[in-house]
């Protein structure tokens, strides 16, 4: 045992001298990168580098699963509060002046590359020729006008949205809301075998913009504390953010939520409301609630331990999952970044570059954070706040009439009978925005429909009816055209089906 205590002793030490060796050929090269910052952006650039300097450090320090899968509980009935128990408790007369203290925060860093798209993904056309951030800047302006307030928006960009984000911002200069944009972090990729990053400059254009990434919605905290907007909104009497991603076009203002928080019932207040739904057969992976040492936790899939990912997709077991809604008092934000006690998991991103070569990035995600906080709430929310449009599947459920649109917010339809969302299935044909919009003459009426399935070269007609499970397969080398007006109920069409004009 002696022997084997010291070869353990000699193995940690090994680990100790390579950890500080990494360290410090990190240090050198970030060092070289900064070195070739321009004068007007070395102060930016060095606040970047320090960023992920903390951050590859803890990476080096964990091994392993970040969790002690028996260290994980249900959470307490309390400490998860079903949203119609919030909402019994009705509305204040001046929840005006809640809203005045309020600010809507929405995490803006992503590109619509997944779905085709150039640029920023909040300029995707969505309804009606509107974006999400057409939809966003209504919503709110509708809450100013309809309540005589100054609920502001702001929009975290990242290096890859700040510039065509900002131009589009003009449009919106005689809205009634105000726009304020901060960025977040750039930090630079790390070659997977190396641990060294791939860049040899500050610079982020041309054949350099994948030397870069931007880290996660984690970095929320830092960012914002680090451009001053914080301050200056704690200054105007803010004291709540609601952040929530610029594709869940279920993530409103919700004034129950908000009366919760500003006037809670117990007298304490939330410093952070994390909003959670039910999870169904399309959610398992999704980050779920615990206790773990006594505090709320999120626990992400890729911190469970191998042998038990299964249990932890188990639907019985683990029965929400987080939306991505946040709520968070401003001055906790401030209070914990001064004491650099804001503690995230780190989530380790693995990415293969155009040329072939494997990359790692280090994310944060700004859920993980609860576990910081004091007095942290979850608020078991109904679905329809959970509405994201990742693909373009999800694009033609809220394209569709399963949805109407008012002052910037989407609804379930009245006519539909039940209220959960039909699963639906696009194939490659139509993965790019573009493509998608080619097959469809006008978008299909699916207000009975409960599954599509569709795969292969298949175009439909203008005001085309699907009702039940609608399966449509065309195989290699064949075209399906749906003709207009066709109604399909319970069918399968596969084969060859070509509609010519005569």
């Amino acid at each position: 045992d002696f022997s084997k205590a010291m070869s353990q002793a000699g193995t940690s030490q090994f680990q100790e001298v390579i950890r500080q060796e990494l360290e410090y050929s990190m240090k050198v090269e970030l060092d070289k990168i900064l070195a070739t910052a321009p004068s007007n952006e070395i102060e930016h650039a060095k606040k970047d580098l320090e960023g992920f300097k903390k951050l590859f450090h803890r990476f080096l320090q964990e091994k392993g699963p970040s969790v002690d899968w028996g260290k994980i509980q249900r959470p307490p009935e309390d400490s998860i509060q079903p949203y119609e128990k919030i909402k019994a408790r009705g509305l204040p007369d001046n929840i005006a002046s809640d809203l005045n203290k309020l600010v809507v925060v929405k995490l803006n860093g992503g590109l619509g590359t997944s779905m085709g798209c150039k640029g920023p993904k909040s300029l995707i056309g969505v309804r009606n020729e509107n974006t999400f951030l057409d939809l966003t800047v209504q919503q709110i302006e509708h809450l100013n006008k309809s309540y005589n307030t100054d609920v502001p928006l702001v929009l975290m960009n990242s290096f890859n949205t700040d510039d065509d984000t900002k131009k589009i911002l003009q449009k919106y200069s005689h809205s009634r809301v105000k726009i304020y944009t901060f960025n977040q972090s750039r930090y630079p990729r790390i070659n997977k075998e190396t641990l060294l990053p791939i860049a040899k400059d500050v610079s982020y254009s041309g054949e350099n913009t994948e030397c870069w990434y931007p880290p996660g919605h984690g970095d929320i905290y830092a960012s914002f504390y680090n451009s001053g907007l914080l301050d200056n909104l704690i200054a105007e009497g803010k004291e709540y953010i609601f952040v929530s991603n610029i594709d869940n076009l279920g993530a409103t203002v919700d004034l129950y939520i908000l009366n919760h928080l500003m006037n809670p019932p117990n007298g304490k207040r939330c410093e952070f409301v994390m909003e959670v739904t039910n999870k169904t057969r399309a959610d398992v992976k999704g980050g779920t609630l615990t206790q773990y040492e006594n505090k709320l936790r999120l626990v992400e899939i890729a911190q469970v331990p191998k042998a038990h990912v299964d249990e932890f997709k188990s639907v019985s077991k683990f029965k929400i999952f987080n939306t991505n809604n946040l709520w968070i008092a401003l001055s906790a934000i401030k209070r914990l970044q001064e004491k650099n006690a804001i503690d995230m998991e780190i989530i380790v991103n693995p990415k293969t570059l155009d040329g072939g070569l494997n990359v790692i990035q280090l994310e944060t995600a700004v859920g993980a954070a609860i576990k910081s906080f004091e007095n942290s709430l979850g608020i078991n929310v109904p679905r329809s706040r959970f509405l994201p449009v990742k693909t373009t599947s999800d694009l033609l459920l809220v394209m569709s009439n399963l949805y109407s649109l008012n002052a910037g917010s989407l609804t379930m339809s009245e006519k539909r009978e039940f209220p959960t969302v039909p699963l639906v299935k696009l194939g490659s044909s139509f993965t790019k925005v573009q493509d998608y919009l080619r097959r469809f003459e006008s978008i299909p009426d699916m207000l009975e429909l409960d599954h599509l399935t569709v795969s292969g070269d298949v175009t439909f007609g203008k005001n085309v009816s699907l009702k039940g499970t609608v399966i449509i397969i065309a195989n290699h080398g064949d075209r399906i055209d749906i003709p207009a007006g066709a109604l399909l109920e319970n069918k399968i069409v596969s084969g060859n089906l070509r509609i010519l004009d005569h």
